[in-house]
């Protein structure tokens, strides 16, 4: 194909075509979304935003990449369907295989272009449009609320069950902070009013960590809360992952979490040990950023 003459200024090579679907997957929570990439030296941020309340940065870095050859001068940004990006990558999974994919930009036209690179017998291409990239709507800089960081870490299955056991139609969730004794609350409230309780000491198989000085309380709402769980893949579930929770100035709530991309074939595919080792280079970041609810006060 004539797309592939040319010399692109990013080509990378991934082995684990899966780990990279289920990764993107995590911060897909509509069916239409446009994306921001963008490619540097060190690696590839994908950045998805919805509505000035809600941002997800998808870190991959280049360690990640068994090839990652980066010839531009400057980081080279561009904007994409999430959904289709999804669903080519999906064309070049083969479960329980190690796939071999090569992903290139710029095109002729400035496209993506995507190739599978370790069959002899056939080659499956594909070409994504790009777009010039919108400016990001809000401000998702995360500042710490004071001296001492508020941030707890979580079970992320325990977390994603909480959440989905507070689901109220249209309604919110409020993340309390206490520092005695230490404990964090996720109240809903609907038509009724139910809550959830992680005490530090007396759950510190699914509260594996907490850091707090002063009651902190900000609300959120319940639908940009619930995206920053929701398709996590199961592997992180699986691996008894954990996700870490800060708050920062103003209520701006981040959460992270670790996925894999190791091969199928990896030993450690589904965690022999109680916190699902993988080798740092194997893993991948993502972040949500959610604005709280404004203070009725």
């Amino acid at each position: 194909m004539s797309s592939w003459d040319e010399a692109p200024d990013v080509v990378c090579d991934l082995e684990n075509v899966q780990g990279l679907v289920d990764v993107l997957s995590a911060a897909r929570w509509k069916r239409h979304q446009y994306a921001l990439l963008e490619f540097s030296e060190h690696g590839v941020v994908l950045i998805v935003e919805d509505s000035g309340c809600l941002e997800a940065k998808v870190y991959l870095k280049r360690e990640l990449f068994i090839r990652y050859d980066y010839n531009a001068d400057s980081r080279r940004r561009f904007g994409v369907s999430l959904g289709l990006f999804v669903d080519c990558l999906n064309a070049f999974s083969i479960p329980s295989h190690s796939n071999l994919i090569q992903i290139q930009y710029p095109g002729p036209q400035m496209q993506l272009l995507l190739k599978s690179v370790d069959s002899l017998d056939a080659s499956i291409c594909a070409e994504i449009s790009t777009r010039i990239p919108e400016t990001i709507a809000w401000d998702y800089n995360f500042e710490p609320a004071g001296a001492n960081p508020l941030t707890f870490t979580v079970k992320s299955a325990a977390l994603k069950e909480a959440i989905e056991d507070l689901e109220w139609p249209g309604s919110s969730i409020q993340i309390i902070l206490e520092p005695d004794p230490p404990s964090v609350r996720f109240r809903g409230e609907g038509h009724g009013d139910l809550q959830i309780d992680f005490m530090y000491y007396a759950n510190s198989d699914l509260l594996v960590a907490f850091q707090c000085d002063q009651r902190t309380s900000f609300k959120y709402k319940y639908k940009f809360l619930r995206a920053t769980i929701s398709n996590l893949p199961s592997s992180v579930l699986k691996e008894n992952r954990g996700s870490k929770l800060s708050i920062g100035r103003g209520g701006m709530l981040k959460v992270q979490h670790l996925v894999s991309i190791a091969k199928p074939s990896a030993s450690h595919a589904y965690g022999s040990d109680a916190v699902g080792y993988q080798q740092p280079g194997r893993i991948a970041h993502i972040e949500f950023y959610v604005k709280p609810e404004e203070s009725d006060d």
